[in-house]
């Protein structure tokens, strides 16, 4: 027979509200009780784990110990299911509804959010979705820390990160961008050994910088950065003013750019690794009900054409 457990889900709500704000004094405020009863539930639950959360210092808050980071995590995951356990227990488990805080690549946002937001409004009315829009590395600290529930990105970035899990959902091969009035504009595809002699405006993000480099090195050619930007867009508005070309992945529904330029699409001949789309979270990790209607549709988006 397992003995009871020595802590409350309580002792564990406050510990979160404590650990978020550094002090017992903001957490008794925000919680509209009294700081003893704050403290004491701290310190029992020091007691029944045996461990210690916080660092104390005089004048300075508190710190969070290494136990009390991995308790905090897990707190959070743990407060969330019991949560789901109470409104199945009221009959209202069918209801899906609560906040869910997704962590997506910067240049995906685009592709994804907006069906995203449409298909949880009308399915999901009660899901209120949060977005934290940054690049891989920032994602995966954030997956790290708690702050999302999981992330859309590409695989580019996930391999090291080993207490992630991930789950491929789309895959999105290489292609080049010229300008509209471009000699190879109308071919329909190339090679990047075609536009060795022309610089390349470069996607400069983390990763895919790399990744794109490395595509047209493997053509045996150095690549002439002679421009970079981290905005996709300002990459294809450079491209159609003719300041060169570029590599991307997402394609967006339109040829035209912010700055009123139009561009071509081609295919890319060479044999290139086409980047993966994925849905990355904590490993172990249980997601709530919300958490995983929301990476339903976000399957069901990238499954369809276009």
């Amino acid at each position: 027979m397992t003995s009871p457990l020595g802590f409350t889900l309580v002792q564990l709500r406050y510990f979160l509200v404590t650990a978020e704000r550094r002090s017992m004094t903001e957490a008794s405020l925000e919680l509209h009780i009294a700081q003893s009863a704050v403290s004491a539930a701290i310190f029992n639950l020091e007691r029944d784990l045996q461990v210690q959360l916080f660092i104390r210092r005089r004048g300075r808050g508190l710190t969070l110990t290494p136990a009390g980071e991995r308790l905090q995590h897990q707190a959070r995951d743990l407060l969330a299911r019991a949560r789901e356990v109470e409104r199945e227990a009221r009959g209202d488990g069918e209801t899906i509804s609560g906040p869910v805080t997704v962590g997506c690549f910067l240049t995906l946002a685009p592709s994804y959010l907006p069906p995203l937001f449409s298909e949880c409004t009308r399915r999901y009315p009660g899901i209120e979705i949060d977005v934290v829009e940054a690049e891989t590395d920032q994602l995966v600290q954030a997956l790290a820390a708690g702050r999302v529930d999981f992330a859309l990105t590409y695989h580019l970035g996930l391999s090291a990160a080993q207490e992630l899990r991930s789950e491929t959902i789309a895959r999105a091969p290489a292609y080049v961008i010229v300008a509209a009035d471009h000699p190879l504009a109308g071919r329909g595809s190339v090679e990047l050994s075609e536009l060795s002699a022309e610089p390349l405006v470069l996607l400069d993000l983390p990763h895919s910088r790399d990744y794109f480099r490395s595509l047209v090195a493997a053509t045996g050619t150095a690549p002439d950065v002679r421009y970079r930007t981290q905005s996709y867009e300002t990459v294809r508005s450079l491209v159609a003013r003719g300041l060169g070309y570029s590599v991307l992945n997402q394609r967006p529904a339109t040829s035209q750019t912010y700055g009123g330029g139009e561009i071509a699409e081609l295919e890319l001949r060479d044999e290139s690794p086409a980047l993966e789309v994925q849905i990355a979270s904590v490993a172990g990790m249980t997601q709530t009900a919300r958490a995983r209607a929301v990476m339903g549709l976000l399957r069901e988006i990238a499954g369809r054409p276009g």
